[in-house]
């Protein structure tokens, strides 16, 4: 199904697959299996070979990276995660996405804008993907603590990397993958200077950890506290669009 373009009005051609893992898990995964044979074939140690065989399962699940069907649209931002929105905040971007760093790339204004903070649990899928189109004009990784990932300080003192967007038309959308507290590496798979499509891979974090997207100014959230959303596929915001949505959790 990668590359068909479908539509709501039935075009196209949907069907379920089995996902595939990402080359970066596959490596764990091996490992993990590999220890998990010699234990049962070899030291005939059951108790400690089937939870080895357990903990395969589960890193290659951890790492599975499922095709998404990525809306199209000059006014939609898309949910660079999968997971839980755990925060709907005004806040002050921060200071590296920014202003000016000296590339001659405008960076984010300063003032408050929305961010949505996505929450993915060891059990979510945790590529993460380009919330719009454009050029990667930052890639900005900083160190930290490996605290909660859902803490709201989580933004300013954990492990992160920060990535800015630009489009053609001189939009800019920055987020940040923030290392949880499990988590000790944020894998990028872009570098300045790339080229993105909506919803294209940009990197992953291992084993827990958080998103956070800054909506331009003058934009509203189109997704509620709660709300599970979908990598690539949930539609966050609509550029320009104000208004009060409200939920009923039940």
């Amino acid at each position: 199904m990668a590359g068909e373009i479908l539509d709501n009005r039935g075009r196209g051609d949907a069907g379920w697959n089995w996902p595939s893992i990402h080359p970066e898990g596959r490596k764990f995964g091996v490992i993990s299996g590999a220890i998990a044979l010699s234990v049962l074939l070899i030291l005939d140690w059951e108790i400690l070979g089937w939870p080895l065989v357990g903990l395969t399962i589960f890193i290659l699940a951890f790492f599975r990276d499922p095709e998404r069907v990525v809306p199209q649209g000059d006014d939609v931002i898309v949910s660079p995660a999968d997971g839980l929105v755990s925060l709907i905040q005004e806040v002050d971007p921060p200071a590296e996405l920014v202003g000016d760093d000296g590339s001659g790339t405008a960076g984010l204004p300063q003032g408050k804008v929305t961010r949505i903070s996505i929450f993915m649990s060891v059990f979510d899928v945790h590529i993460n993907r380009a919330p719009i189109g454009g050029t990667v004009r930052r890639l900005i990784y900083m160190p930290g603590k490996f605290m909660n990932a859902d803490l709201d300080k989580a933004s300013e003192e954990n492990e992160r990397q920060h990535i800015l967007i630009e489009r053609a038309d001189g939009l800019s959308i920055g987020f940040t993958q923030i290392a949880g507290l499990i988590a000790r590496r944020i894998v990028p798979f872009v570098k300045p200077g790339d080229t993105l499509a909506v919803g294209q891979r940009v990197g992953l974090i291992r084993f827990g950890s958080r998103v956070d997207v800054y909506l331009p100014a003058g934009t509203d959230s189109a997704v509620l506290l709660g709300q599970k959303v979908i990598a690539g596929e949930t539609v966050l915001a609509h550029l320009g669009q104000q208004k009060l949505l409200e939920g009923v959790s039940q």
